[in-house]
């Protein structure tokens, strides 16, 4: 008996470590997907080797004289002692000397710069003749940050800086102004939310909205104010030299709202001596009642990240499809009518400054059309911070800006799952960085989300997350072996056939790949591209090629992939009806359709029985 004992304690271990391995190894190549530019920066190293001979000079002095929140601005340096490894940051605020910061703990002395710069690029980049002639001319394109802005010369490369020169201080005209509006579906199908960013604080100014239909009679609606506190980090380099100061956050609710129709608003702040700060103003669309027969359009993709237009190598070709994503969406934007990105947003990674210059890349997207997130693992995932994965991904931040720049209409939004409704949609958001497996918090939610709509009225049923709880033929899925994230599918599996899921997306791996309808690692059908009548099982699809570097595919493709696409695109649902459903995959490069499914089927072919999805009936009468 005590040997018995002894085997299964030593079997028990052994399976523990496996399970911690595969976790580790998910991580471990997750991260390899290229290292936030800022991080190369060794910033806390920096020392001071001020010359006078050297001379840098930005221009305009005064930005967004017109209302711009974002202006182009030209540096010219001069340097008699040039070299191929000068390079040139952009602080914000200005004053960036170790007076205005604390040191990281007791133990450290206090550094001579402790934050780091917002973006960065090398002296030679725009004059390959610097080395020669010492003279560069720079553009850099600079957002409304609520603070002023330097521009410092550094001689020593990334890894050895030394601080050679300051610009003058440049700003804009008011930084406080309300601005990178964010529209999200609230709790209810007739509200919608407005979340941005500003300077005011609240005894200063009192936030509100303006808006009503289009044309008629405008209302106004306060706003709730949320701050982040450097604080709150739970580590480096978001609590050190990654901090910067995120303003304040406002939302607004618009409740009771007509369906379909066309609503205008802009953002204000009233100040104390009664006069008013505008943005500019902006429109959407508001939903459809749920089950409303109607043209439906989704966009969803998930790890796109933020990139520089500027050229700056701050972006670093860290994410290099992202704005052509962005831009194809901005181009696009009348054929689509709401958008969710399924984790992986911005990657700053405990630079916060990046924050700010995500949501001005998405701004013309999210202002018009509601931006749904979830919750991925650059967001989220900090050591002994409740997240499932005890890895840095996050950088320090452990899911509390995701959580406070973008509203979800979750109970608990630093739990990020949540259920919203669109017309003839019903979409089911897990949050991948918790716990999903069968009895936790979230797979009740789960369960609940799934079991609750009523498919007569929102026939299309939409599960997602981050990371791939389904199946996905990645390289690093293959080497684990069970190609999905560790214990993914295992618990979900039977809800998704139980409750009949049409579709389950993911991001997490960048690339694009659709599986056949499957349950259980088998095709439950065999068509390829036009499914009717019942479906058997769900379709999954990896969407997470939206920017983020791309992943490889194992080279032995499963019988259960359809489709795979190593390059950078999105997805689109369009709902023609309640009986036909279109599925396309766009590339970001050019917009056009590489692959595509459809789905027809009447109301009784969803309440058919297929295998372990229908309840226990009786032949008693």
């Amino acid at each position: 008996m005590e040997e018995s004992c002894r085997c299964l304690k030593v079997f028990t271990m052994f399976v523990v470590l496996l399970w911690l391995a595969s976790l580790r190894l998910a991580s471990a190549h997750v991260i390899g997907y290229g290292e936030q530019p800022l991080s190369k920066i060794a910033i806390h190293k920096a020392t001071s080797a001020l010359r006078e001979s050297v001379s840098i000079q930005a221009n305009p002095v005064v930005l967004g004289l017109q209302g711009e929140d974002t202006e182009w601005v030209t540096v010219d340096l001069v340097n008699p002692d040039p070299s191929e490894d000068d390079w040139i940051a952009v602080f914000s605020p200005a004053d960036f000397n170790s007076s205005t910061c604390l040191p990281v703990n007791d133990e450290d002395q206090e550094p001579y710069i402790c934050t780091s710069p917002i973006k960065f690029k090398y002296a030679n980049s725009s004059n390959s003749e610097y080395t020669k002639t010492g003279k560069a001319v720079l553009k850099f394109q600079l957002i409304n940050q609520r603070a002023d802005f330097s521009f410092a010369v550094f001689s020593g490369g990334l890894t050895n800086p030394k601080l050679v020169a300051v610009s003058n201080y440049i700003s804009f005209a008011n930084p406080k102004a309300p601005l990178y509006p964010r529209l999200a579906q609230g709790k209810s199908w007739d509200e919608m939310t407005i979340t941005w960013t500003s300077g005011y604080a609240i005894d200063e100014a009192v936030p509100l909205v303006e808006w009503g239909l289009k044309g008629e009679t405008q209302t106004q609606s306060p706003a709730g104010t949320l701050t982040v506190d450097q604080n709150s980090m739970c580590g480096s380099p978001a609590r050190t030299v990654g901090w910067r100061d995120q303003g304040f956050i406002h939302t607004s609710f618009l409740k009771n709202l007509w369906p379909n129709s066309v609503y205008t608003y802009r953002m204000g702040h009233l100040l104390s001596n009664g006069s008013y700060i505008w943005s500019k103003t902006y429109s959407f669309k508001s939903s459809p009642y749920p089950g409303q027969d109607s043209l439906q359009r989704v966009i969803i993709f998930g790890d796109m990240g933020k990139a520089e237009r500027d050229g700056s190598n701050e972006y670093s070709d860290y994410q290099p499809g992202s704005l052509n994503t962005t831009d194809q969406l901005i181009k696009d934007l009348k054929n689509y009518d709401i958008v969710f990105h399924i984790g992986d947003m911005t990657y700053s990674n405990g630079y916060i400054s990046q924050w700010d210059q995500f949501t001005a890349q998405v701004e013309p997207i999210a202002s018009t059309v509601p931006y749904m997130v979830a919750s991925g693992n650059h967001e989220r995932d900090w050591p002994d911070s409740g997240s499932f994965y005890q890895n840095t991904d996050s950088g320090g931040e452990c899911g509390v800006l995701a959580e406070t720049m973008f509203y979800v209409p979750a109970e608990n939004r630093a739990k990020f799952w949540y259920s919203t409704d669109y017309g003839m949609f019903h979409f089911c958001i897990a949050d991948s960085e918790h716990d999903w497996r069968e009895g936790t918090e979230q797979y009740k939610f789960i369960e609940h989300c799934l079991a609750s709509v009523d498919r007569r009225k929102q026939p299309w049923l939409i599960f997602a997350a981050h990371r791939v709880l389904g199946y996905s033929s990645n390289d690093w899925y293959a080497e684990e072996g069970a190609f999905e994230e560790p214990m993914g599918r295992e618990s979900l599996q039977k809800l998704w056939q139980k409750y009949r899921v049409d579709i389950a997306f993911f991001g997490h791996v960048h690339n694009y790949e659709r599986t056949c309808p499957i349950y259980q690692n088998q095709c439950v059908n065999s068509e390829k591209s036009h499914y009717s009548g019942t479906m058997n099982g769900t379709i999954h699809i990896v969407v997470g090629g939206a920017g983020s570097h791309l992943s490889e595919f194992t080279t032995a493709i499963p019988n259960w992939s359809i489709y795979r696409d190593y390059d950078f695109g999105f997805g689109k649902l369009t709902a023609f009806n309640h009986s036909y459903l279109l599925f396309e995959y766009k590339k970001s490069s050019d917009g056009k359709v590489y692959d595509s499914f459809t789905i027809s089927r009447e109301y009784k072919d969803v309440l058919a029985c297929v295998h372990d999805s229908c309840e226990p009936t009786t032949l008693a009468s």
